[in-house]
């Protein structure tokens, strides 16, 4: 069986003098009230929403009605936004 020829072209490897560099302030660790927050909202909205089926739409703000889902998963959806800035 032949032999396979050898790659006779280098691999490329890009400059380094137009890399773009990494800034301090972008490998900073997130701050602690970041993921309290986030699990906080997590915990308050599936709250929200349980007790407003378990209560058969009574609570948690009955005049509401169906708006009470909106805020449960609006709560849920800003601790993802807050998530997203975590390191």
């Amino acid at each position: 069986m032949p032999k396979s020829q050898v790659r006779k072209k280098k691999v490329y490897t890009p400059p380094t003098d137009i890399r773009p560099a990494a800034n301090a302030n972008s490998k900073k660790p997130s701050p602690v009230w970041l993921p309290v927050s986030a699990v906080t909202l997590i915990v308050l909205g599936i709250a929200w929403l349980v007790v407003y089926y378990l209560s058969e739409q009574q609570y948690p703000v009955e005049a509401w009605k169906y708006w009470n889902l909106a805020v449960g998963f609006g709560a849920m959806v800003a601790s993802l936004a807050i998530l997203a800035r975590w390191r």
